[in-house]
């Protein structure tokens, strides 16, 4: 039996710490991340001219250079004269100027060139120990120029490794140790470097959070605003619908010994305008008051299609129905989208196909459900509507929600067909048997 052992929080944090520390300094010691020039946002910057503008977005690279400069010549002046060829010149002034300019393009591995360089300077120059004024110079610049560059907890492994280096390093040298006095100077300039990190951070965080701010005002104004229009237009239409019917019932009264044929339209009438107004209800009336309660009608299927079709026909268009395959309960999502595509197809042929005829083909398929509406071109003296309005674009979105897929395209003969299918999961109601018995 093997037993499972927790690890303590001293342990994960310890665990952390190195991760962290292998991330830092260890994963990305040879990237090429050349230094760029400042933004000429700046607070300070942008108030300059613009003509001086363009040499002052290279000022850290100048201040670097000039730092350099100075550990060049602190080194040529400690450097041993009896070494031959100049090799105690090339280590203590030429090595860590070029490791300061190191940190230009390839900032950590300029700190560990910096680090592995210290004793070798302290052993060939004069002066303190370990690090010698010209190491001493371009260690310091390395450590605030590659914080700046990097992060603060990459800042304070590189100050403890900077003080176990120096501390490892002072018992071995001749007399006073300058540990102490890299340590104190270095962590003073690394807390400036993770001050200003921070701040930066700070305000970078601020405009991000007012960008979101904003962008959420914008949208919630864009919803405010399509809340209001539709508003208006539930008591516009809802209004005018009202009266529709209110007149279509009214109307029969107004004339003696109406004929059957005028009574039965106005009974059309007022049950098509109250049925949109019912629809209009359950659709726009959410937007009217939080606490609304949609009606509890039910909504249509492919069963309520035959009404839609007889409905349409009283209007004059010649519409014709083909069901195919065996006919099926489908879920109520599907239905109600087929029985809704049905209906935008054919208010689209009234519109913009008047005097036409249609024909609707309902296929029940084994994967699912095929519906096609069909029309001919537009025929007598009643113009087409010349507005374009959202109904196809409806109807792709309604097919969309349930993974279909639909074409909508004119036909050669001047009219337009809209093809949909809709899949729908089949249903086992027992587990398949074997191949044989």
């Amino acid at each position: 039996m093997t037993e499972t052992k927790t690890r303590s929080p001293e342990h994960r944090v310890a665990a952390g710490a190195i991760q962290t520390l292998r991330q830092d300094l260890f994963h990305h010691v040879f990237d090429y991340r050349p230094l760029g020039p400042l933004g000429t946002d700046g607070p300070v910057i942008r108030r300059l001219p613009k003509s001086f503008r363009r040499g002052v977005v290279w000022f850290p690279h100048a201040v670097v250079g000039a730092v350099a400069l100075i550990t060049l010549l602190e080194g040529v002046f400690n450097a041993n004269t009896y070494s031959p060829f100049g090799i105690a010149t090339f280590i203590t002034a030429f090595l860590p100027a070029g490791t300061l300019l190191m940190t230009l393009v390839r900032p950590v591995l300029a700190f560990w060139v910096s680090i592995a360089m210290t004793p070798l300077v302290a052993v060939v120059g004069s002066g303190d120990w370990p690090w010698q004024p010209s190491a001493f110079a371009c260690h310091l610049g390395v450590l605030i120029v590659v914080a700046a560059r990097t992060r603060p907890r990459t800042a304070a492994w590189m100050w403890l490794i900077t003080l176990f280096t120096g501390s490892f390093l002072g018992n071995f040298g001749p007399g006073f140790s300058d540990t102490a006095p890299m340590a104190v100077t270095s962590a003073i300039g690394l807390l400036l470097v993770a001050m200003v990190q921070v701040r930066r951070e700070a305000e970078r965080e601020v405009t991000v959070q007012r960008t979101v701010t904003a962008v959420e005002r914008d949208r919630r104004t864009l919803l405010e605003e399509r809340t209001t229009i539709a508003r208006e237009l539930h008591d516009v239409v809802a209004h005018h619908m009202s009266v529709v019917a209110i007149q279509a019932e009214a109307a029969p009264y107004r004339v003696e010994n109406p004929p059957p044929e005028l009574e039965q339209a106005f009974v059309t009438i007022r049950e098509n305008a109250v049925a949109a107004l019912t629809e209009l209800r359950r659709v726009l009336g959410v937007v009217r008051a939080e606490d609304y309660e949609a009606p509890d009608a039910p909504q249509p299927t492919l069963a309520a299609l035959d009404r839609l079709l007889d409905n349409v026909r009283e209007t004059g268009l010649e519409t014709e129905k083909t069901v195919t395959g065996a006919v099926r309960e489908l879920p109520q999502g599907v239905e109600l989208s087929a029985y809704r595509i049905v209906q935008e197809a054919l208010s689209n042929t009234l519109r913009h196909a008047p005097g036409a005829s249609a024909k609707v083909e309902i296929s029940y398929v084994l994967g699912g459900l095929g519906v096609r509406i069909v029309n001919g071109p537009p025929r007598g003296l009643v113009k087409p509507s010349p507005g374009a309005g959202h109904g196809v674009t409806g109807m792709r979105e309604r097919v969309a929600m349930l993974n279909g897929e639909m074409t909508a395209a004119s036909t050669d003969d001047g009219g337009y067909e809209v093809a949909v299918y809709l899949p729908v999961p089949v249903q086992r109601d027992g587990a398949e048997g074997g191949e044989g018995a």
